[in-house]
C-alpha cells in the first residue's frame, strides 16, 4: 500500500465540480485543510453561498471518492458555509444597512410575471439553507410581502430610539413593507420623488439585525424607484424575472439594460409560468411561449437561474401566507427555489472573485 499524499488528495477533489460555482473545489479556492494522518485524510472545505440542504452531499461524494484512494482506508470531508460581505457594501455604509452582506434585487420589466412571489420564495429558500435573510418590499405601489408571509393585515414594526423600524419576523425571515405603515386599503397616490423618498426610508431606517442576505422586492419597470435603488444602495445583483412571452421578454430586456447601464450585475434571469400541466389529462402546454427565458439569458450572457411552471398551486401558498418554499417543502417546486437560491448565492461569490480588486490611494511627499 502507497502512502498518500496532498497532491494525490487534490487530484481527486479536481475531478468534481461544484455545480454552482462550476469550478472544482480546488480551482474554486475552496480548500482550507488537507491532514494525512497515515491512512486517514481529513479535508476541509468552505464555500462562501448558503447550502445546507447540499453540503452533506457534497461532502459525502467527495469523501467516497477520497476513500478510492490507493492508500486511503478513511477520509473525512467537512463543507462549511462563509458568506462575506459584497464589496461595495462594506465601502457605501448606508445608514441601516451596516449589518448587511449581501443585497440582491428582484426585478422584472413589466408586472404580472410573478416576481412577489418569486422574491418571497428566493427568500425563503436562502434561509432554509441557512443564511440570515431579510425581505424588503419596494414595491411601494402594490406592496405584497406581508400577505405572502402571512403577516396580519394592520400589524405595525415596533420603532426603536424613536429612529429605526424593528422589520417583522415571519417563516425566520426579516420583513419591511410600504403596507405596515399605511392603510391596506389606501392607494399610494404619490409622485416618484415621494415614492424615491419612501423606499430610502425604508432602506435607511429599518433596523436590520446581521443578515447574509436582503432581498429587494422591486416594483415593475425601469423608473424612479430603480434608479434611486442604483444610486443609493450598494446591490450586488439584480435577479430578472419574466415569463416567456414576447412583451414580457421585451420589458426584462429593458431591465436588463437598466441594471447593466447602472453597474449592478445581473446574477440571471427567473422564467416563470414556462409551462402548464393540465392537473386532469396531464397535457403539457406552452400557454405564454417556450424558451423565452433561455433565449434572454443567453442574448445577455447571464444564467437561466430557474424555470418554473404555471401552477395554482404556487399562487394558493403564497396568498394564503405560506409560500412553496414553506408550505410544501420537499414538493418539486420547493426544490426549484432551493436551486435558485444556491445559484443566486454562488453568482454573488463568482461576481466578487471577477470584479477588480480597488485600487490603494497613497500620497506622497514627491
Amino acid at each position: 500500500m502507497s502512502a498518500v499524499n496532498r497532491a494525490a488528495v487534490e487530484t481527486v477533489l479536481r475531478q468534481y465540480t461544484d455545480p454552482y460555482l462550476n469550478q472544482d473545489p480546488v480551482s474554486a479556492g475552496c480548500v482550507r485543510a488537507i491532514d494525512i494522518q497515515g491512512d486517514r485524510v481529513s479535508v476541509q472545505l468552505e464555500i462562501g453561498y448558503a447550502a445546507d440542504l447540499f453540503k452533506s452531499g457534497w461532502a459525502q461524494m467527495l469523501q467516497m471518492a477520497i476513500e478510492g484512494l490507493d492508500g486511503v482506508t478513511a477520509a473525512t470531508v467537512q463543507v462549511t458555509s462563509v458568506i462575506v460581505a459584497h464589496k461595495a457594501q462594506a465601502q457605501a455604509q448606508v445608514p441601516g444597512l451596516a449589518n448587511v452582506k449581501n443585497v440582491i434585487a428582484v426585478a422584472s420589466g413589466k408586472g404580472g410575471v410573478g416576481k412577489s412571489t418569486t422574491a418571497a420564495n428566493l427568500a425563503l429558500a436562502l434561509a432554509r439553507e441557512g443564511a440570515k435573510v431579510g425581505i424588503l418590499d419596494a414595491d411601494i405601489y402594490g406592496p405584497s410581502q406581508g400577505i405572502m408571509f402571512g403577516i396580519a393585515e394592520g400589524t405595525r414594526p415596533q420603532v426603536k430610539d424613536q429612529k429605526w423600524f424593528v422589520p417583522l419576523q415571519s417563516h425566520g425571515v426579516e420583513v419591511m413593507s410600504m403596507a405596515f405603515l399605511t392603510d391596506d386599503n389606501t392607494p399610494m397616490v404619490w409622485r416618484g420623488p415621494m415614492v424615491s423618498g419612501a423606499l430610502l426610508q425604508l432602506v435607511t431606517q429599518t433596523a436590520w439585525g446581521d443578515l447574509d442576505y436582503l432581498v429587494i422586492d422591486m416594483p415593475p419597470g425601469t423608473g424612479d424607484i430603480q434608479l434611486t435603488l442604483a444610486q443609493k444602495v450598494p446591490v450586488a445583483g439584480a435577479v430578472i424575472v419574466t415569463t416567456p412571452q414576447d412583451l414580457a421578454l421585451l420589458d426584462a430586456r429593458k431591465g436588463v439594460e437598466m441594471f447593466r447601464k447602472v453597474n449592478i450585475p445581473v446574477l440571471g434571469v427567473v422564467e416563470n409560468m414556462a409551462v402548464h400541466i393540465c392537473s386532469n389529462c396531464g397535457h403539457a402546454e406552452h400557454l405564454f411561449g417556450e424558451g423565452g427565458g433561455e433565449k434572454l439569458a443567453t442574448q445577455y450572457g447571464v444564467e437561466l437561474l430557474a424555470s418554473l411552471p404555471l401552477s395554482m398551486v404556487i399562487r394558493e401558498q403564497a396568498d394564503g401566507g405560506k409560500p412553496t418554499v414553506i408550505a410544501e417543502p420537499d414538493s418539486q417546486i420547493a426544490m426549484v427555489y432551493q436551486e435558485l437560491a444556491r445559484h443566486v448565492g454562488a453568482r454573488i461569490v463568482l461576481q466578487e472573485a471577477a470584479s477588480p480588486a480597488m485600487p490603494n490611494i497613497t500620497v506622497s511627499d514627491d
